[in-house]
């Protein structure tokens, strides 16, 4: 059964996405489909691929879309695999969405995560979501808890954004971070989501000087 919490950040991903305008998806991590299958229904979308690293969830995915009652228009092309695993097929998508996913990556493992989305795939857009830490006491999280056992960490607001503005900076995109499922003045949201943007003036790992004259 889908939580009220799962349910606002599939909702606020879609709300971007809806958007954004943007006509092709890579969903990295997809699971079981839960922001895919509602992306079937925006007309502007052409191509969604989904990237997931559990065969079963992509069972179940397979699952719904046959029980699906319509047909979609969308080219759907589902994928065995890591996201780590970049290939140049993954390339220049208008956006790539990671929902809930990084929290199940080790640490270590993050900057080949970001060369893999930022520096292979580069999508025009990026949209990531994470829990908020922070927020882990209105949920009865304990400290030094996760509020799943899969999670390999969680991470406050503050170190969520000094992080995004790192990747932007080091990959030449821009970043935006907002809360997402519920908000309080202190704590933030229970979720934290994180939009990039890829600047044109940066270049092969660099900013390129634009000139007005």
């Amino acid at each position: 059964m889908t939580s009220w919490l799962h349910e606002q950040r599939v909702e606020a991903v879609h709300a971007v996405m809806r958007a954004s305008g943007a006509q092709t998806v890579l969903d990295l991590g997809c699971g079981e489909g839960d922001l895919l299958v509602r992306l079937l229904a925006e007309p502007r979308i052409e191509r969604i691929v989904g990237i997931d690293i559990c065969p079963n969830a992509l069972a179940r995915l397979r699952n719904r879309l046959a029980a699906l009652e319509f047909e979609p228009l969308i080219d759907v092309e589902l994928i065995h695999g890591s996201m780590t695993d970049a290939t140049p097929a993954m390339a220049n998508f208008d956006c790539a969405v990671l929902l809930e996913v990084i929290e199940h990556v080790d640490p270590e493992q993050l900057s080949v995560l970001e060369r893999a989305v930022f520096g292979i795939m580069q999508p025009a857009a990026v949209v990531i979501t994470t829990p908020n830490a922070d927020f882990n006491p209105l949920l009865g999280v304990p400290q030094r808890r996760f509020r799943h056992p899969d999670h390999r960490f969680e991470w406050g607001r503050a170190k969520f954004r000094r992080w995004t503005q790192g990747v932007a900076d080091r990959n030449g995109y821009r970043v935006a971070c907002s809360d997402v499922a519920g908000y309080h003045p202190v704590l933030g949201g229970a979720s934290q989501m994180a939009n990039f943007e890829r600047s044109a003036a940066f270049d092969g790992g660099e900013y390129v000087r634009v000139s007005n004259h």
